[in-house]
Order: C-alpha cells, then structure tokens, then sequence
C-alpha cells in the first residue's frame, strides 16, 4: 500500500525541539534536530533536546537528515543525534556551516555535510525533496517539497511572507504554487504566530527604526538581538557605519555567527567597521555599537553579565543606550524583564518595548498562513511548530480557507500520521519525552538528578560522611556533618549536632555482613535525618549519606 508516515518527536504542542521522522516503506528521512532551553525549574541543565530512542532504533533505514534552517530550535540538537545516528546532512550554505561549528565545539568524528541550494532536489530512496527559498529570520532558510509515493507532503519550514527581505530570500511563491496545481497530499505548516492577525512587518521596518534611534543616539549603543539573525546584524551594521560608529562584537555565539557569515558571504562590512571589542577605548563612546548576545535574558549571556557589572570588558555607564531588539520566547520573559531592570539601575537607556520597532518576528502572521494554505491547497492540513493553541488556531484558519475539518490532523510529540492517497489519520503513539544535558554534553540529567539539584535549591544540602571498618563494621570515627546552604544560626548548629548522634546511632549495630549493602544503608539513614529535619523545621534538604568502608 501506498502510504507514509511523520512521528514528530519535538516541536508540536511547543516551541523548539524540532525533529520529525518521515518513513515510506524502507526508507527514511529526519527533518530538523533542534534543543530547547532548559527552565526555570530545570537547574543546571544547559539544553533539552527530544528523545531519539526512536530514530536509533530505525537508524539502518534513515537515509539522511535535512535541516531548514539554521536556529537552534531547528539544529541544536544534531550533534546528539549524529552521535548515534551518523548518515548524511543536507542544508544551505549557511545552514551547514553554524551546524558544523556546532559539531566541532562538540565532537570529534567523521560527519558528511552535503550542501543544497534552493531548487535541488536529493533522494532518499522512494522519498524525493526539492528545497524552496523562505524568507524567515535567519538567511539560508528553505521549506521542503517531498514527493513519496503516496502523494506530495510541503513542509514549509520557518517562515513569513516578506515582500521586502534585506537578503533578498523572498519565498518562492511560484514553486509553491506549481505544487498546488499538481496536488498536494499535506502542507504542514509554521504554526508559531497563528493567534496574531494581519501580516508580519518587514525586517526592513527595523532597518528604519534603527536608524532613526542611531541618528539620535548621544552615547554609545549596546544592541542585543538573536545570534543568528543575520538580516538584523547587516542592518545594525549599515546604520552603524551610516553614522559613523564602530561595530564591536561580543558573545561567543555572535562572534561564531559573525565570523561564518562573513566568511560565507551573507554579510557585507565596509573596511574598518568592526573593531575588537579590547579596541572601543580608542574612540569616543559616542561612535561605539556593541553587539551582544543575551537577548533572552541569558544568565551567563554577554548582556546580562553587563547588566550586574560582571562583563570583563564591557562596563555599563550612564548614558549608554541599550536597544533589545528581539522579543522574549515565551518562558524568557522573567529573565529579560531581570536585565531590563538592572541595565536602568546602572544608568542605561533601554529601548526594548514592541512599539519602537527595533524589532519584526520572523513567522508567519494568519493573513499570511492562509495565503500559505491557498498556494497548496493541501488534501490534508497539519499544522506544527508551536503550542498546542497555536496548533488549534492555525486549524481554524485552514476550515477557513476551505480545508474539511475531517482532514486536519493535530497531534503532539510522538503522534504518529499516516498518509495514503484518499486518507490521514494518526494511527498511535511513540515514547517520547524530553531529555536534559549537562556540561558538556556528553551526560543526561535524570530525574533523580533533577529532583536532588531542585531540593539544594530550594532548602539546601546535608551531607553526612563516616569511616566504617570492613573487617568488623564498627565505627573508625565519628560522624561528620557538613551542610550548604542550610541555616547556620544557632537553631542550625544544634541540629548538626543532633543529626551527628543520630546518624553515630543509626550506625553503631552496623555488622560486617551489612556491607554488602552499603548503598541501601547510606540510603536509610539519609531518609531517616531527612525526616527528622521536616519534623523539625518544616524543610526537607537533601541528605546525602556515604560511608567510607577502611
């Protein structure tokens, strides 16, 4: 039978993880690998990336991987996927080269990067892709038109509708409609802004604004925007030179975005204008931008460092002007809200409010998602990327322009949608859950690990350590209680006390053979002074109990 499966494993029901599995008989192929940011309740997690037990499980019939575009949603993840599952990598120029960065940062190893331009067309076996230029936030952004043997299946990737693109990437409208004409099976579609009516803004409205806030600007101007919004740089860059500033760059993730681009192309900068940022003292701060990352509000990020009067190179002073020219993504807003505040604590000027136009979204408004839906005129409408009202939302547009409620699929991670020629349904569930990263991305934070970070968070640790003989099980000293941060009044230093006798009791009928179950009892006695602790103060720490066996 004619038919073809997508198991979303991120992205729907949310914004960021990205990663869809697209299966036609023997074949398959991945689109996007794409993180998300860890939240607040999320401490010491550096990124969340979705679990890919699925495609490792289908790894032998996965064909390649295509990437979009590239925003961290939508490649952040590669180099935990390409780790397991190592087959060839199709995007842009640009696209390619932040992933092979990312690699690099990453992981040593053989990895194949193909690049495509807009128009090509690769096979996957039964599964044929031809990419189409969007215009989205980022250069080098594509959509996917994929021919299967069910039918054809447009992906439309990130994107807007503009007119007036500063990188001249305007979508391919023609290509899309030569699609329609044939038939299109299923457009799955860029769901993110379908609660906003009308159309997007132009980038170029930025481009105005900014150089009218430039023209203006007294002092120096500080400019945080998403790293890899290249069309916002080349703008800040022209209005910079315009008026006669230099351009100094900060944070490692603009700096890496900046180099590629320029090296690629997709950036152009008159002699001179960038500066090293250990250079802005030469010149007067009033011909001074400074680009910077921490336009979420960052913790460790090169604004919010400036913000506290951290940054090594980078010291706020009255006058400064700061211009966010990025909006929060939802779950960033307390953060940003954070710098905001500190930034005018120490003097600055900040422009970050949605009336200065210093800023356009790079996703499709409903005006423009139905002029999406009208050039494809799909049998089946699946709309992805974004939250589960979003998804709705973009569902009510697509009855509107005359799609049958009964062929529109909303699913969530892990759904599974099978299409034939004359039906869409989904058809069941893969597991699917999020997984957290620490350090260097080599470990996954469990739960456990999760809880334990969340308890020293919010009621502090205790930590209990004695020597125990392995002959004979008996003590060799006494307990020795340590704590961080827990109370250290006197009120705390009698429970030290009390937790030191309680653990000394706990431990002196301690028999050699009990040894052999070491971690059950390190794991009893901790569970034993944690509730004498809830019982006395009303907290429950973290105790963590080891006997160190002589």
């Amino acid at each position: 039978m004619k038919e073809v499966r997508l198991i979303p494993l991120g992205g729907l029901g949310e914004i960021g993880k990205n990663v869809m599995l697209l299966e036609c008989g023997p074949d398959a192929m991945v689109i996007d690998c794409g993180l998300s940011f860890p939240e607040e309740d999320m401490p010491g997690v550096d990124l969340v990336i979705p679990d890919i037990s699925y495609l490792i499980e289908r790894r032998d019939r996965i064909r390649g991987i295509v990437l979009t575009h590239g925003h961290e949603d939508h490649v952040g993840a590669l180099p935990y996927i390409l780790k397991d599952v190592n087959v060839p990598v199709y995007g842009t120029r640009l696209t390619l080269g932040l992933a092979r960065r990312k690699m690099d940062e990453l992981f040593d190893g053989h990895f194949e990067f193909r690049v495509v331009a807009p128009r090509d067309i690769v096979e996957f076996g039964c599964i044929q892709v031809q990419f189409f230029t969007v215009t989205h936030s980022v250069s080098g952004a594509v959509g996917l038109i994929i021919n299967t043997p069910a039918g054809t299946i447009v992906h439309t990737g990130d994107f807007k509708l503009d007119q007036t693109p500063v990188d001249g990437e305007t979508t391919d409208y023609s290509l899309l409609a030569e699609a329609g004409e044939r038939g299109v099976l299923a457009l799955l579609s860029d769901s993110t802004h379908a609660d906003r009516p009308g159309f997007t803004e132009s980038e170029r409205v930025v481009g105005e604004s900014l150089a009218e806030v430039f023209y203006r600007a007294q002092g120096r101007i500080i400019l945080t925007t998403f790293a890899s919004n290249v069309p916002r740089i080349q703008q800040v860059i022209d209005a910079a030179h315009r008026y006669g500033r230099k351009v100094a760059v900060v944070g490692r993730s603009m700096e890496t975005v900046v180099e590629v681009a320029l090296a690629m192309g997709y950036l152009r900068v008159p002699m001179g204008t960038i500066i090293d940022v250990a250079d802005v003292g030469k010149y007067p701060l009033s011909r001074i931008v400074v680009l910077s990352t921490g336009s979420q509000g960052e913790p460790l990020s090169a604004l919010s460092r400036m913000a506290v009067g951290e940054h090594r190179k980078v010291e706020i002073v009255e006058g400064d002007l700061v211009i966010m020219a990025a909006s929060p993504v939802p779950g960033n807003e307390t953060m940003v809200s954070r710098v905001v505040d500190n930034l005018f604590r120490r003097g600055a000027k900040v422009i970050y409010t949605p009336e200065s136009k210093v800023h356009v979204s790079g996703h499709a408004s409903q005006e423009e998602q139905k002029i999406m839906l009208n050039l494809t005129r799909p049998k089946f409408f699946i709309p992805v990327h974004g939250e589960y009202r979003h998804l709705i939302i973009h569902a009510e547009l697509a009855v509107a322009t005359g799609v049958p409620p009964a062929n529109i699929l909303i699913g969530e991670n892990g759904s599974i949608f099978r299409l034939t020629p004359n039906e869409g349904q989904i058809i069941g569930s893969v597991q699917t859950r999020a997984v957290m990263i620490d350090g260097a991305g080599t470990g996954e934070v469990g739960d456990k690990v999760l809880r334990e970070r969340r308890f020293i968070s919010e009621s502090g640790a205790v930590f209990v350590t004695c020597g125990v003989s392995g002959e004979t099980g008996q003590l060799l000293s006494e307990p020795v209680v340590r704590t961080a941060g827990y109370s250290r009044n006197a009120r705390g230093e009698e429970l030290t006390v009390e937790l030191a006798a309680r653990a000394k009791e706990f431990l002196s009928n301690l028999a050699r053979e009990s040894l052999a179950r070491k971690s059950v009892i390190e794991d009893e006695l901790a569970s034993s002074l944690q509730r004498y602790l809830r019982s006395e103060t009303g907290r429950r720490p973290l105790v963590i109990c080891v006997l160190n066996v002589v």
